[in-house]
């Protein structure tokens, strides 16, 4: 009596899904992989060679779902810990020099803490509203299909006029530069061609066949329903701003984020917070939606204090982090910031001269000091 395959251990599970990522490659590319390649057979925990597949491909589902956003958090807080007694000395400021002097037991600020948010850019083509309602209308046409051939008996297709909506939509897809009024008129043309067949979905949903559609479709037919309304809304308004905007049918908890840089002033994806410690990187937030960094400074700050037992000997944080709260607080706790102070700037003379090199140079070292952050953003959306 066989008992089928053993269970595979976390360790394993966790190693399979960090080679993945690394390599970049399927599923079924990463099992090949690891056969043929003895180190990463002994990265994944092997002892020696074997020419056998180490497990089938189709277990990588399982081990994605074995692994949620709480746990990997978990595990990276582990390796944190690991690294905390490796944290360089770093000369704390004296008790004076801090508002609320703290007791006698609590230990000295020590080390950096590197703050900085972006945002992580989503696989979703460039969004525009007439090639979204182009989309949602072939997808609504592909769900028409499908219940209609789900009908017991055989009765006449309804219409759809999907040849005559796709050469409307390609005739402003193709032009060089559409004029406003051209656009808005394939914009409304696309609208009536989705709304007759969102109508013509509720029909036949009473003759009870939207049970035959599998769940992907159903959900794409629930995002189509809220994307029409948002851009029937914005059609009606002329406008092109709505709360929650629906920018993808395929993910669309994914928001636009006005960013405001030269190469891309909105991008499509989440807005994470991340601290960096000693080359560790921590994402503290994740969000969908937009949000102004500068009110994380002090969670991150005490979730150093939780994970290390003390507050950092500096923070080296950009411009948006420097509000006078945030400033209050560093002061309070004895923790320096970096950037220049509030005011004029010093001027230059013989009995300052010495002062104002070194706040110069601590404002360069500080700069260096946050490249590690912009190497872990590279690093992290590569």
């Amino acid at each position: 009596m066989t008992l089928g395959s053993p269970a595979k251990s976390s360790r394993r599970a966790l190693g399979a899904l960090i080679l993945q990522e690394r390599l970049g490659v399927t599923d079924r590319e990463l099992v090949e992989q690891i056969t043929e390649n003895p180190y990463l057979q002994y990265f994944w925990g092997f002892r020696a060679y074997q020419a056998e597949a180490p497990f089938h491909h189709s277990l990588l589902t399982t081990f994605r779902k074995r692994f949620t956003h709480e746990s990997l958090g978990t595990i990276n807080e582990a390796i944190a810990r690991l690294t905390a007694a490796a944290l360089p000395t770093t000369e704390a400021p004296p008790k004076s020099a801090r508002i609320d002097v703290q007791g006698d037991d609590e230990p000295p600020p020590n080390g950096q803490l590197l703050i900085d948010a972006t945002c992580v850019p989503a696989d979703i083509t460039y969004p525009t509203d007439l090639k979204l309602l182009n989309d949602a209308r072939e997808k609504t046409e592909a769900i028409i299909d499908s219940l209609h051939a789900a009908r017991p008996s055989p009765t006449k297709k309804p219409r759809t006029y999907r040849q005559k909506a796709r050469q409307a939509y390609l005739r402003i897809a193709k032009a060089r530069r559409p004029g406003r009024r051209k656009l808005r008129q394939g914009l409304g043309q696309q609208l009536r061609y989705l709304r007759r067949n969102l109508a013509t979905i509720a029909s036949m949903a009473q003759e009870g066949l939207l049970v035959v559609l599998p769940r992907h479709r159903y959900r794409q037919l629930l995002v189509i329903h809220e994307l029409t309304r948002q851009q029937l809304w914005m059609y009606t308004h002329r406008g092109h701003r709505i709360a929650n905007r629906i920018v993808s049918i395929s993910q669309p908890h994914v928001r636009p984020l006005v960013r405001g840089k030269a190469g891309a002033s909105v991008e499509f994806g989440a807005k994470i917070s991340v601290s960096v410690v000693e080359g560790v990187s921590f994402v503290d937030r994740i969000s969908w939606d937009a949000y102004n960094e500068s009110v994380d400074l002090v969670p991150q700050i005490d979730a150093y204090r939780r994970r290390f037992g003390h507050d950092p000997a500096s923070v080296h944080v950009d411009q948006i982090y420097r509000t006078r709260e945030n400033r209050c607080y560093c002061a309070r706790k004895g923790i320096r910031r970096s950037g220049p102070p509030l005011g004029r700037p010093r001027m230059v003379s013989e009995a300052t001269a010495e002062q104002v090199k070194h706040v110069h140079q601590q404002a360069h070292d500080d700069a260096t000091a946050r490249m590690a952050i912009e190497g872990q953003f590279g690093q992290g959306k590569r």
